[in-house]
């Protein structure tokens, strides 16, 4: 009996003992079987998508092609030395993107590691990219831990990237075939793929808010410090103080439901920050009149007339906010 067959084996004596209960793997391969209706002995590669359906794909991610470009290259220039390849799927498991050495393509190719391709969990089982998509977290899928024995060879490790409404937008994914790759080594690529996924999915959000200030979300007042994954915990603040967004980190740190933001927020309390609203509006027209004085070379008429306001009423002003001139 060959590793395909003792594969195939395992993984069904791992369902009749109920497996699903011990382990993420197992809980992901009772959904293979039993929800996807799939078996560990499907032998054919990956299914793959038009050319048309693929430049679909590709547009219905829109600017995030090209945001990361630079995150993919990066990664890859980091992995594939070690024979590995890079790729980007959409949010339904097809590889919209991928960095590989030529060399190594037609390997890949056969292994369906190539553009095109669909690695949604309902497709292939138990695979990086799929399972990855189903539990939105970083995961490593090594070698046996695949569901279709087919896939055994390879390493695959994954994380998220969600959208600036927290909503999951795709998936990077990198993957091996070496023979000599350990779990181990394995763990350290995947710190690195959840690392590019981040910083893809902060510039992201960075670029959906251009216009506005994107502050680093800190906790709220009275829970514990930063969490792992604060770096991408981003908001976006437009010109009055009022949250109009936040990234997926942000949310859960805040409790936020996904979606558009739709009634204001104000900063500060997210942040659990008591507010003097009597004080902000005095320190604004503090600040306002400063800067038109400054702007003005302290000339009051000129200052009062960038300010829309008669010289008399900013004389009034001056004086009651005790300013020197």
């Amino acid at each position: 009996m060959g590793p395909t067959s003792n594969h195939a084996t395992h993984v069904e004596n791992t369902l009749e003992a109920n497996g699903a209960a011990q382990n993420a793997v197992a809980a992901s391969w009772r959904r293979s079987k039993l929800l996807h209706h799939l078996s560990p002995d499907y032998t054919r590669p990956p299914e793959r998508i038009s050319s048309s359906e693929l430049k679909q794909a590709r547009e219905k991610l829109g600017p995030l092609i090209h945001t990361a470009e630079t995150s993919l290259d990066r990664l890859y220039l980091a992995v594939g030395n070690a024979g590995c390849c890079v790729v980007l799927a959409d949010a339904s498991g097809i590889a919209v993107d991928r960095r590989g050495a030529a060399s190594d393509d037609r390997t890949y190719d056969n292994w369906g590691l190539c553009t095109g391709a669909l690695w949604s969990e309902e497709s292939e089982g138990t695979n990086g990219i799929g399972t990855c998509i189903v539990e939105k977290r970083p995961l490593t899928i090594h070698k046996d831990q695949h569901f279709h024995s087919k896939n055994i060879s390879l390493s695959c490790s994954a994380a998220p990237i969600f959208d600036h409404e927290g909503h999951l937008l795709a998936a990077i994914d990198v993957s091996s075939s070496r023979a000599d790759l350990t779990p181990d080594f394995a763990k350290i690529i995947s710190f690195s793929v959840i690392d590019a996924a981040r910083q893809i999915e902060s510039e992201y959000f960075r670029q959906t808010y251009h216009k506005a200030d994107i502050v680093l979300a800190s906790p709220p007042n009275g829970q514990p410090g930063a969490s792992p994954n604060l770096q991408t915990a981003l908001l976006a603040v437009d010109q009055d103080g009022l949250v109009i967004s936040a990234s997926r980190g942000a949310r859960r740190l805040y409790g936020l439901d996904n979606g558009p933001i739709k009634e204001p927020i104000l900063l500060a309390d997210l942040r659990g920050r008591e507010v003097n609203h009597a004080k902000e509006y005095e320190l604004a027209e503090r600040r306002v009149i400063l800067q038109a004085l400054a702007h003005t070379g302290g000339n009051v008429s000129a200052a009062a007339n960038a300010m829309g306001i008669s010289r008399a009423t900013l004389h009034r002003k001056i004086k009651f906010l005790n300013l020197a001139l």
